[in-house]
Order: structure tokens, then sequence, then C-alpha cells
């Protein structure tokens, strides 16, 4: 499995994700939001930065069904969904991830005929090679 690469900007994201907390970075200077993290506010230009907990809930903004898998590595779990998730209190936010049936379930364990744009999901957390990774799980069956 593939696991993320940690840079300066976005070591924050993923040292609270080890706690089980969703943080999105924002400006401490103008309040926008921004995602991925990056040490200028795109709105203000200011460097001053802050990270803010979120809900943790969102949307599917939108999803695919990769046919062959791209990676060999996940030929197993095929076919697997790769969703973009819209958060619920900051829409311009979204982030990539998979819609599983439990934190530590298979990327193939939610039927894709389940998955609908605008469908209601919560992050999940789960432990690959040591790092805490979001995962999103549908808020209704």
């Amino acid at each position: 499995m593939l696991t993320p690469v940690v840079d300066e900007d976005g070591a924050p994201f993923w040292e609270y994700a080890a706690r089980g907390e969703l943080r999105v970075q924002g400006c401490a200077d103008c309040g926008e939001l921004r995602f991925p993290p990056r040490p200028c506010c795109p709105h203000c230009q200011s460097f001053a930065a802050e990270w803010r907990l979120m809900s943790g809930r969102g949307r599917i903004w939108s999803y695919v069904l990769p046919h062959p898998p791209l990676l060999p590595d996940y030929a197993a779990q095929a076919p697997y969904n790769a969703v973009v998730v819209e958060l619920a209190e900051a829409p311009r936010i979204r982030l990539v991830g998979n819609v599983v049936a439990a934190p530590d379930a298979a990327l193939d364990s939610v039927d894709p005929g389940r998955l609908r744009i605008g469908a209601g999901v919560k992050v999940a957390f789960t432990e690959i090679d040591g790092m805490a990774v979001p995962r999103w799980i549908l808020e209704r069956g």
C-alpha cells in the first residue's frame, strides 16, 4: 500500500491524524482555511497559520472505481473506490481517500453501488505502515 509523504508544511496534519483528529490549516490573520497545507495564505499572503479542528463530516464530491487498478499492489482489492470528500464546515476543502465499511476494512469493503455524489460520510482513521490515514465511512446504510 502507498503511504503519504510527509513534508514540513503537512507534518502537523499527520500529527493530528495520529491523535484521531481531522484538522485543516487556516490563516491566523484572515481566517481562510487552506488545503493542502502551505506556508503562505493564498488570500492575504500572511505566513501566520493555525490548525483548526474539523467535525470529520463531509459529503462525497466525486468518486472513481479504477478498473483495472492503476497500481499492482491494489489489484487484489479491485474494484475499490477513490473518493473526493468535501468537508461539511469547509466546502472548498476537499480530501481524497476511500470509503470503507470500517476503519481497518479492505478498500473493497463497500459495494460500489452504495456510493452516490452528495452522500454523507464521516472520517475514520486507520494505521498503515505506522501512519494514521483518514478514510471515510458512509453515514447512512
